[in-house]
């Protein structure tokens, strides 16, 4: 799957620690055992007997409940964190003081300035950190980024997102931590975290946005209380208007709760051309995605994806096989000593604009965004 020239053969295998049995049970601890150069050697989950029994199906020599066990284990050089979004923040500082290094999921934490500290905290303590920020390494959005890139629309004139899919559209599906704001819940942090990443991979920084936050299911059955129902304060609807700093406009509009909603597509109009990316596929969010293009107007034209770019096995779990390529690259930025492609600063960035779009929904008004190196230092 990866080169295993002599050089890289030589390498030591890096122990890793999983921190999250959800998320992390189906899609890192395959993902790491995949990996020529990770091993999954503990297992975190706070009621040890889950995390005993995941440990002994899976082969995983330790298991724990306390993220202090974790660390203190030699073998443990890595974690991998997984964990609803308001564990994060602790759970990571934990591991970048140890020196560990860090795979962290979306979104980084609960504000900004929170992922800030772990960044410096990274480079204070020369750990490695990584976001799973895994659509910069789906194929046909690596191509999409390519033609981009070469010029094919030219300078934007308008860029269109629209994610909409059904995974919370039913109402009875329980309450939990998903369905409140304090805890990191709702669409904003669990697909907008992901949008705000690649805005500014593909087109580059936001000068200024503009949000509106919703939330269409107001309550929910909460099963530990009988089913009871319980209210969400979490947002399952949000729009967004952002002006990047080379003044191209960019609409955003995301929701799950929208049955039949189209799926997930990005339209780019440019003085050149045109580009479209999406999938309407509601069951594997990484699978299905196709492009189009289309120059001096001219109708659309389907754009095959290079081989190059493929992945080389499919997995069960569409998740699988992107974020292997994450790893692969995370392992490589251990080896060099440098951050990856994808690190903390990006999370960083993400954070700051997620908060942004809180505060601008609740002042009814456009926020300025700062530049992410004044942010980074005014902390």
């Amino acid at each position: 799957m990866f080169s295993s020239s002599s050089s890289s053969v030589e390498k030591p295998v890096i122990g890793v620690a999983i921190a999250g049995t959800g998320f992390g049970q189906k899609v890192h601890i395959p993902a790491f055992q995949e990996h020529h150069r990770t091993q999954v050697v503990a297992i975190y989950n706070r009621h040890i007997d889950k995390a005993k029994a995941i440990a002994d199906a899976q082969k995983i020599p330790h298991a724990c409940d306390t993220i202090e066990e974790v660390i203190a284990l030699p073998e443990v050089k890595a974690v991998s964190i997984s964990t609803p979004p308001f564990l994060h923040y602790e759970m990571a500082k934990q591991v970048l003081s140890a020196g560990k290094h860090l795979f962290l999921e979306k979104p980084t934490t609960l504000a900004a300035a929170e992922a800030r500290e772990l960044y410096k905290l990274a480079q204070s303590t020369g750990a490695i950190a990584a976001m799973d920020f895994e659509f910069r390494f789906v194929p046909a959005w690596q191509h999409f980024a390519e033609l981009l890139s070469q010029g094919y629309v030219g300078q934007t004139r308008l860029i269109k997102i629209d994610w909409l899919v059904a995974s919370r559209a039913d109402a009875s599906r329980p309450w939990n931590w998903y369905a409140q704001k304090e805890k990191g819940g709702g669409a904003l942090g669990a697909i907008g975290s992901h949008s705000f990443d690649y805005i500014s991979w593909l087109f580059g920084p936001v000068r200024r946005l503009c949000a509106q936050l919703s939330t269409a299911i107001p309550a929910r059955p909460d099963p530990a209380a009988g089913g009871e129902l319980k209210p969400v304060d979490a947002d399952d609807s949000c729009t967004v208007m952002l002006e990047l700093v080379d003044g191209t406009p960019c609409q955003v509009c995301l929701s799950s709760v929208a049955y039949q909603g189209r799926g997930h597509w990005v339209e780019v109009y440019g003085e050149r051309g045109t580009l479209v990316l999406g999938s309407d596929n509601q069951q594997d969010y990484v699978h299905g995605f196709r492009l189009w293009g289309s120059q001096a107007g001219q109708p659309l034209a389907a754009i095959e994806v290079p081989q190059r770019l493929e992945f080389p096995r499919t997995y069960p779990d569409g998740r699988i096989a992107p974020i292997i390529r994450v790893i692969d690259h995370w392992v490589q930025a251990i080896d060099r000593g440098s951050s990856p492609i994808s690190g903390l600063r990006e999370g960083v960035y993400s954070q700051l604009l997620m908060d942004l779009t809180q505060e601008s929904h609740a002042t009814g008004c456009w926020v300025d965004v700062p530049a992410l190196e004044d942010f980074l230092a005014a902390g």
